[in-house]
This record gives C-alpha cells, structure tokens and sequence, in this order.
C-alpha cells in the first residue's frame, strides 16, 4: 500500500495545512486588520467551541489537546503581557507543549470518564502552576528579539514531535493526527511572533481553530467512512452515485464462502478477512473507487468507463485477491496442555501434536494459512436513461450468476452475457 498517495496528501494538508497557509499569507501580506480584541474574541471562541464539540462527540483527545493550547496561550500572555518579558516561559512551553501533544496523541481514546480524563487534566493544571511558579522567579532582564530566538534544544523537542506526528498520521491516518501536527506548527508561529502580540494571537487563534476542525473531520470520517476498513461507506457510495453520468460501469464485489469463515474460525478471523479483502479493493486499477456497503459486499464505480474498458482491472484483482494469504492463530496454535492440576496425558499430547506437525509439512500447506477468493459482478450504463439503481440491478444479477457458475470469478452483464471464466485456484 502506497504512504505517500495522493489521497494520503491530501487528507495531511486539507484543512490544517491549507488554513494555516492562509493565515501565514495574511499576516505577512498586511491584510490581516482586525484588533488584537477581536482576535482575543475568536481565539476564545475555537477554545470553547472546540471543547464544547469535542465534549459532545466524546473526544477526549481533542478537548486535552485545545486545553493544552489555551493554558500554553495564557502562560504567554502573563509571560509578555508586560515588559520586561521573560524568555525563560518561551522556552519552557516550547519543551513541554510538543510533549504534551505527543503524549495525547498515543493517548488511547476512552471518552469522558473521570479515570480517564481528570489525572491529565490535573496534570496539565500542576504543571502550568509549576512553569508559573517557576519561570515567575526568572531574573528579568532580557527582552525579546523579533522574531523570537528560540534554543537549539527547543527547536529538536518540537521537529521530533513534527516529525512523530506526520509518521503517525501516515501510518493511520486519523483527523487528530493531522491537527495535533498543524497545530503545532501554529504554536511555534505564534512563540516566534510573541513580542508582537496581534501577530502571536492570530496564530494561537489558528491553532485552536485547527483542532476544533477535527472534531469536525473525524465525525465526517465516521459517517462517510467504515471504520473496520477505512474504505467509503454506504452513505459515501450513496452519494457518489448521485454525481455519475454516462457511461460509468459498477462492480459488486462478495467474499466466497464468507459466512463459513466466521461459522469455522470466529469473527475476528472474519475481521481479518475483510481487511484482506479492502486492502486489496482500495488498490483497484482503472479508476475505480471501492466502498463497503455491508457486511461482506463491497461495490466499486468506475466513473467514465465502460464493461470492456474495466474487465482487465477486475479479473486482475480478483487474481490479487485469489493469491493473498494470511496466518491466522487456528485451534493447533492455541495452548494443548490444560491450566488445570491434570496433565498427565502431556507426553500423549506432544506425540499427537508432532504427528500433526508431520503431516501438516507433508500436505505442503498449514492449515492455519487461509486463502481468500472473491465474486464479482459488472454492468455499465451507456445511455443518460440508465438509472444507478438499474445498472447496480444487473451488476448483482451477474454476481450472482458468478458464484453460480463457482466462484471466483468475474461476470459482466452484458447483452452477449460475455463471461470471463477463470480457474477457480483454492475457493474457500
């Protein structure tokens, strides 16, 4: 699977990137006007809107994250609010507000329960007394230059967790990633521009709008995404059908003998199935865009193309699929002698379990590697009168004249009923 795809971009620089870029370019073109009131207003305004929605979508992470920015702003604003400044406070927040957000970042998202949320929130408090209490005492005596001039130190502290931040979000490729990480950038704007203080608010006010963007964007991805194969729901394939136009072909795609993996081996080995399956669907060729629509079904559109035009991409993922394998933890793995004070049959059990080591390296094959195959089905509208529903009709009419003719196959609903028959190789 490609990191650095297009959609992966896109997903890292949309909104985050994309608004502070914006901001940056206002400050520094001049058409940023607005009164340092007025952007005190709006700052305040991301911080408890913010934490209102991230309290209401029961996101923990978010609303630790927009405290955080709001406790490090306000230790800012003691720290230069008036001259002499105190250096000593920059560099302390410069330390701890990147660790602070990585430690929030690996956080385990719990919701708001008082055991998972009042110990940070009363680690956050002690440690902003402490830096108050600490940097208050500092020896006054240095002014800040403009821009501000942070230590070496500092400046690693925050690309480290620029750094970990962008990996993680590739890796997984979650909303707060993505905020946490431009966010961030926003609070380092805004540390280098604190001896001008409407430049260094219209940054905080951008790091906390960033976060509470988040909110925003994860609760669209829960909606429009699922959750078990980050593939596009039902409610985004709903959609984009309202967009197509002729000609555009639609695959149904199911999973062979699917109920019998979850019957033999539990529904966890099922999750790991379909997994296998859409990891290999987001790879579709020809642009196609894949969706679950539920349980084992998966559909793909293929904007602007016709049955001949998608047939290669289809019988080649279906072939990707039929290849793919996965080891799964199988009854022979589990634990054979028992937790109990019985186990005087053990050296009976070793043999029987040897025996079945022999034969399982005899067969060529374990039998805790699984094979997958899948079924698919495609029709096209050629004509405007062609409604979604019709041809999605006649795509699952051919699946099912797939699995029909036994499986791992492809089957397009054209007017000739043209099949395009593979050897089945392992249905499972």
């Amino acid at each position: 699977m490609r990191v650095l795809s297009l959609g992966t971009l896109k997903s890292l620089f949309i909104p985050g990137g994309v608004w502070l870029l914006g901001v940056v370019l206002l400050v520094y073109s001049g058409w940023l006007t607005l009164a340092l009131p007025v952007l005190s207003f709006v700052c305040y305004c991301a911080i408890a809107g913010g934490m209102l929605l991230a309290w209401r979508f029961h996101s923990s992470r978010i609303f630790l994250s927009l405290l955080v920015i709001f406790l490090a702003q306000q230790a800012e604003a003691v720290s230069a609010g008036q001259p002499p400044f105190i250096p000593a406070t920059l560099v302390a927040l410069a330390v701890l507000v990147p660790v602070n957000l990585v430690l929030i970042a690996i956080m385990h998202e719990r919701g708001f329960t008082v055991e998972s949320v009042a110990p940070v929130v009363l680690f956050l408090f002690v440690q902003s007394l402490t830096l108050t209490v600490f940097c208050g005492a500092a020896v006054r005596t240095r002014s800040l230059s403009i821009p501000v001039v942070l230590p070496r130190y500092a400046i690693v502290v925050m690309a480290s967790a620029a750094i970990f931040l962008s990996v993680r979000f590739l890796l997984n490729r979650k909303p707060i990633d993505s905020a946490l990480l431009w966010s961030l950038s926003a609070f380092f704007l805004a540390l280098r521009s604190a001896a001008l203080t409407r430049m260094s608010m219209a940054y905080w006010a951008t790091s906390a709008c960033i976060l509470a963007t988040a909110v925003i964007e994860n609760s669209y991805l829960l909606a429009y995404h699922d959750e078990l194969t980050t593939l596009p729901s039902r409610r985004a394939f709903n959609d984009a059908l309202l967009r197509l136009k002729s000609p555009y072909s639609i695959a149904v795609v199911d999973i062979d003998h699917f109920k019998r993996f979850n019957d033999t081996y539990g529904h966890d080995t099922g999750d790991q199935v379909l997994r296998l399956v859409a990891a290999n669907l987001g790879r579709v060729t020809g642009g196609g865009q894949a969706y679950r629509c539920g349980g084992e079904e998966f559909n793909i559109v293929f904007p602007g193309k016709t049955t001949a035009e998608v047939l290669p991409h289809l019988e080649k993922l279906r072939e990707t699929v039929a290849r793919s394998e996965f080891r799964m933890r199988g009854k022979d793995d589990r634990r054979q002698v028992p937790r109990g004070p019985d186990r005087r049959n053990q050296r009976n059990r070793a043999r029987i379990r040897k025996g079945d080591a022999i034969r399982r390296l005899a067969e060529g094959k374990p039998s805790s590697v699984l094979s997958v195959t899948i079924s698919i089905g495609v029709a096209t509208a050629a004509t405007e009168r062609s409604s979604p529903e019709t041809v999605l009709e006649s795509a699952d009419k051919a699946l099912y004249r797939a699995k029909a003719n036994g499986r791992n196959r492809v089957e397009a609903a054209t007017s000739s009923q043209r099949r395009i028959r593979s050897r089945a190789a392992g249905i499972a």
